[in-house]
């Protein structure tokens, strides 16, 4: 992997990671559209050095937010009272919307992979991705707040993130579609989708961390998969900033027109090249 295509992978991988148009699939077919050949294992090591940029870039955006629940939930749990402190209860319902999508990459990890290699499949799941986004709007009624977030609320919107695994569907439209789903203001669900990946992204990395401790490719591509993780980290940052603002005045089908332009050009592109 040269400087260059670490640094094309790791915007692409910053700016995609949040904005709903699915990281993975990016990740996967921006080498099969410009014809770039990786081993399997650096594919793995960029994927997972990659994730912890974006992983930085989330925590420093959210800090504020992570410490006031961190905060909340010692409180609560010297007071007693749940009930009465809302921060404290969003702190759960990260937890319990993170469990789903946990058991379900233990379970279809193989299913998965076989799916990142996958082009045409990685097409017709970006199609679906855009199906979600415009039935998201199609759908949208009420205007709630994380406020008023639920137990219910949070694990419906956690399943969702299930679907996330396969390249091609984005985790934050997914999620944030099931928030709009569940009758809350796209704010309110792209926040919500924002802090739930914090989790679910730092127990993932732990465990390809423990994989790829001893790789000796990792030595030999040290230098550009951290250019590729600092530019994930910067453009993440960014990419969450304009996302934010973006979704406060406007709904989500430009996002859905991308995925739809990109999935057929991809979907053509597999029978053109047999």
């Amino acid at each position: 992997m040269t400087l260059l295509q670490a640094l094309l992978l790791g915007i692409a991988q910053g700016l995609t990671e949040f904005i709903p148009v699915s990281s993975s699939a990016h990740l996967a077919l921006l080498p099969y559209w410009l014809d770039w050949n990786f081993s399997a294992e650096v594919i793995f090591l960029f994927g997972v050095l990659v994730q912890m940029g974006t992983l930085l870039a989330v925590i420093v955006y959210f800090f504020s937010d992570l410490m006031g629940m961190l905060r909340s939930g010692l409180q609560a749990i010297h007071e007693r009272d749940l009930k009465n402190n809302p921060e404290a209860r969003q702190l759960i319902w990260l937890v319990s919307a993170t469990i789903p999508a946990a058991l379900a990459g233990f379970f279809l990890n193989d299913i998965v992979e076989s799916a990142f290699n996958n082009p045409r499949a990685i097409a017709i799941f970006l199609l679906a991705n855009a199906a979600i986004l415009i039935s998201a709007e199609l759908l949208r009624k009420h205007a709630r707040a994380l406020s008023d977030m639920r137990l219910l609320d949070a694990v419906l919107i956690g399943l969702m993130q299930i679907l996330a695994l396969f390249p091609g569907i984005s985790r934050s439209g997914s999620t944030i579609s099931a928030g709009i789903f569940r009758g809350f203001t796209r704010e309110a669900a792209s926040r919500f989708s924002f802090l739930m990946s914090i989790p679910i992204m730092i127990g993932a990395g732990i465990f390809s961390l423990l994989d790829i401790s001893n790789s000796a490719v990792l030595h030999e591509a040290l230098i550009p998969l951290l250019v590729a993780t600092v530019c994930a980290a910067v453009t993440g940052c960014f990419a969450i900033r304009w996302l934010m603002n973006y979704l406060r005045r406007k709904p989500l089908q430009i996002f859905a027109l991308y995925c739809t332009v990109i999935g057929l050009a991809t979907l053509a592109m597999t029978f053109l090249r047999n």
